[in-house]
């Protein structure tokens, strides 16, 4: 267990970074939040405002000099912060890039300087791009099918070579499809999961893109929070300076999530399980399937995802009936 330590949380008013945040705290480990709210929320933080253990730094990882001064005297960093969505990188590139890619730079600068033990970042399941190859293995990718992939895949490059060459310990998580409570429902890049439970909340018809049949691997928060735990424990030296598959090793369909929630949500208001579901259009740079192993992940670093699908929905489905009321 991790205690009493100094941890950096980049992006920790966002939704995986939050959820970092309450857990390393109750941990009684000091929690350094640094956010500059541009898709992360106050309320998701709210909660640590009064700890002691807590410091909020508002700034952004575009600034070189913001992130040394989170940096300072810190043990880990887990770096969540980025612009995250596949559409958005479409519309602005530019953007992502500056963020995904040069703020990722500055925060290894940082780190390298402030000689922390260790840093863990969020790494992503589009790194796999057009590779077909099912289930997703770590070390065989395809090509990039957006900005963001592309961003998301010079990170793992960059993490390397600061590995290798200013010997900084790093760790990629390749996240899949992550969902839970704090996840924004809201926007027009909300992510399927939370989009689709506040709509069939209000009983309006959720839009699937494509037919229906897409699978994703589809991974609960308590899983991603335990593998960046277990990203801060490995003592293995051939555990580090790579990345991990972050996900359940389970692959779920559109139609088949779309009855899931229907079905959990259904408990608390009969009349969405009425609620028609409509189709549109496949979505530019989306990938058909994913699938993750998480051999390596169960080898290296111990992993057992403690929520699969089912219980990870329930779970959700009950924070957003009560937060979304």
């Amino acid at each position: 267990m991790i205690n009493k330590k100094k941890i950096l949380i980049t992006g920790g008013a966002g939704f995986i970074g939050s959820n970092l945040c309450e857990y390393f705290l109750k941990k009684e480990n000091k929690v350094i939040c640094l956010d500059n709210f541009s898709t992360g929320h106050r309320h998701n933080i709210e909660p640590f405002l009064s700890n002691d253990n807590f410091l909020l730094i508002e700034g952004d990882i575009r600034d070189i000099e913001i992130c040394r001064k989170a940096t300072r005297n810190v043990d880990y960093v887990l770096h969540q912060a980025a612009l995250g969505s596949v559409p958005r990188s479409i519309t602005d590139p530019i953007t992502s890039n500056e963020v995904n890619v040069s703020g990722f730079l500055n925060m290894l600068v940082a780190s390298k300087e402030a000689e922390v033990k260790r840093f863990i970042f969020a790494a992503s399941s589009s790194t796999y791009g057009d590779s077909v190859v099912l289930p997703k293995v770590e070390d065989e990718i395809g090509k990039p099918l957006s900005p963001y992939a592309i961003t998301k895949y010079v990170n793992e490059l960059y993490a390397d070579v600061f590995s290798k060459t200013y010997g900084l310990e790093t760790i990629g998580l390749r996240y899949f499809n992550v969902f839970g409570r704090n996840q924004d429902p809201n926007g027009a890049y909300a992510a399927v999961i939370p989009k689709f439970v506040k709509q069939l909340i209000n009983l309006e018809s959720p839009v699937i893109n494509g037919d229906g049949n897409y699978s994703r691997d589809f991974t609960y928060i308590d899983n991603v929070i335990q593998m960046n735990e277990l990203a801060i424990l490995a003592n293995n030296a051939e555990a580090l300076n790579t990345v991990y598959n972050t996900a359940c090793g389970q692959r779920t369909t559109l139609n088949d999530l779309v009855y899931y929630l229907k079905e959990y949500l259904s408990k608390y208001n009969e009349n969405i399980a009425k609620v028609e579901v409509k189709y549109g259009s496949n979505r530019v740079g989306d990938i058909p399937h994913s699938l993750a192993s998480i051999e390596k992940a169960k080898k290296m670093l111990g992993y057992s995802p403690k929520y699969q699908l089912e219980e990870g929905l329930k779970e959700s489905v009950q924070w957003y009936w009560e937060n979304l009321k």
